[in-house]
């Protein structure tokens, strides 16, 4: 091999190793940068790398599912209602109630849970004896027994009817002691909210069950009709829950409030385990209830005596009024005291029944009243329509101003007794001073047209004088010696223009108990 060819074979050689060196650096340049790049995806996001686990979020961790009784208790009440809009339901405060120790000697624990057992299993309510139901009982036993002596004696009247409504829908017949705790008895009664009657019911939840309010009704106030709306109410409430206890709870705060207890206690369906999740007013609504039916069966063993009232049931009848009439007119004609009729009577706002047609008004009556008023109905619708004829003129050609006579209201007025003491009609006086309501404050002043220029009224107005005075003896003072089955109502019956008011004020009585062979004064 010649130099020439030497060279250039070194030459080629050298240039192959240059080339290999090249490469292998190139190779070891990109492994680098491979390897760079696995661990620093940022670079070149076209490389693969391991996934990041993302930290569980704590919502995830299981599944969210409502209580399915609960639920269930929801959709039921959804159905009755037929939407999702839960209206305000029948609500009476009970926020008063204190849970503390009372001080009774006359009713130890041990008596109260004995008698506790035996009511229980007279009646579908779970009453088991606890503490909190224990301060209830013996605080109404020592701060309300007067009050629900007088309770006792309007349950003589309310309670039959009740009865009767309550078994007509398998309603258990001691929810009849919900309507003291409603109400007290009133029918007319009207809570802060807005519920009326004596079962409390506010307006849409009565329009639901069928009671009427207008501008002269108001059903909520009609005894039987609101008692047939509030056991149909009842027994739907215990068809959801299944429970009388949880049905009352319902009946005070609504249903869905009872099924958010229900959820906040974890499920539990027992109302005492559930009364701290509840309102208020609801934990104390059913120990309020319960109270009362002990207090109301345990009567004669804690000194009440034996209810009497002057108004039964079943001495009353109903007539289908033909015609708008007042109570003030029949008052009038059936020589009966107003304050009877509208207690008979108390769903009519304004003391008058209207005549609509295709509606069920009617007028209750003592049934000594009822073949009276029957038998000269036509004579009465005349007499009426006669009212009526007059009323409708003008103001001014019925009273001059002459004849108006201010009268300023004194403790233990009301309506009635004014309108008799000026021989004009409750309904009057009412128009007269744009009275709403039956309502008078002492002090308020009153306007009275006395009918000056009606010699008509004048007469009637002596001939009222003249059988007031005739109530009395020579001598001013007539008396009176109480029989057995007597009260003040009866006795105000026996002489003409003597009121239970009056008899109560001139022999300084304050209640309505009478004892056999007491001696009453009946004089002015």
């Amino acid at each position: 091999m010649n130099t020439r060819h030497f060279t250039i074979s070194f030459a080629f050689v050298l240039c192959i190793g240059t080339c290999f060196s090249q490469t292998v650096q190139s190779e070891k340049k990109v492994k680098s940068k491979t390897n760079q790049t696995k661990i620093d995806s940022i670079i070149d996001g076209s490389i693969a790398v391991k996934a990041i686990e993302p930290n569980a979020d704590s919502l995830s961790l299981k599944k969210l599912e409502d209580h399915q009784v609960a639920s269930a208790y929801d959709e039921k009440w959804l159905e009755e209602l037929y939407s999702n809009t839960l209206f305000d339901t029948i609500y009476e405060s009970i926020t008063d109630i204190k849970f503390e120790e009372i001080d009774l000697p006359e009713l130890s624990t041990d008596t109260l849970k004995a008698r506790l057992h035996k009511l229980s299993a007279k009646t579908p309510f779970n009453i088991e004896y606890n503490p909190d139901l224990e301060s209830v009982i013996k605080s109404y036993l020592k701060n309300r027994k007067s009050t629900l002596q007088r309770l006792m004696a309007l349950s003589e009247y309310y309670f039959p009817l009740f009865e009767k409504e309550l078994d007509n829908m398998d309603v258990p017949l001691e929810v009849k002691y919900l309507a003291i705790v409603e109400s007290a008895l009133k029918p007319r009664a009207k809570s802060r909210v807005g519920a009326t009657g004596l079962w409390q019911f506010m307006y849409p939840t009565g329009k639901m069950y069928g009671l009427n309010v207008t501008s002269y009704v108001d059903e909520r106030s009609d005894p039987i009709k609101s008692t047939i709306a509030a056991s149909k109410y009842l027994a739907k409430l215990y068809e959801i829950f299944g429970d009388w206890d949880l049905a009352l709870a319902a009946y005070n705060s609504g249903p869905g409030n009872v099924s958010k207890a229900i959820r906040r206690s974890g499920g539990y369906q027992n109302y005492w385990n559930l009364r701290r999740h509840l309102p208020r007013e609801t934990a104390g609504y059913l120990p309020a209830f319960l109270a009362t039916m002990y207090i109301f069966e345990y009567a004669e063993e804690h000194g009440f005596k034996k209810a009497s009232s002057n108004y039964r049931y079943m001495e009353t009848d109903t007539i289908h009024v033909k015609q708008t009439i007042s109570l003030d007119q029949v008052a009038e004609l059936m020589e009966l005291p107003i304050e009877e009729l509208q207690f008979l009577n108390p769903s009519y706002k304004l003391d008058i029944i209207p005549y609509v047609e295709n509606e069920n008004y009617t007028l209750r009556l003592p049934r000594h009243a009822i073949g009276k008023f029957v038998a000269n109905e036509k004579d009465i619708y005349a007499h009426v329509q006669t009212e009526l004829d007059k009323r409708e003129k003008p103001m001014p050609q019925l009273f001059e101003e002459e004849t108006r006579t201010t009268y300023k209201v004194r403790s233990g007025d009301y309506l009635g007794k004014i309108a008799r003491k000026y021989g004009v009609r409750v309904s009057d006086i009412k128009k007269w001073n744009g009275l709403r309501s039956n309502n008078l404050n002492v002090g308020q002043r009153l306007k009275i047209y006395s009918r000056g220029n009606s010699s008509a009224n004048t007469s009637s107005q002596k001939e009222a004088s003249t059988t007031a005075s005739n109530a009395v003896a020579s001598t001013n003072v007539k008396t009176y010696k109480v029989r057995q089955g007597d009260s003040l109502w009866s006795i105000s019956q026996k002489f003409s223009g003597v009121s239970v008011d009056d008899i109560k004020k001139w022999n300084d009585i304050s209640g309505t108990n009478l004892k056999v062979g007491t001696t009453l004064k009946i004089s002015k």
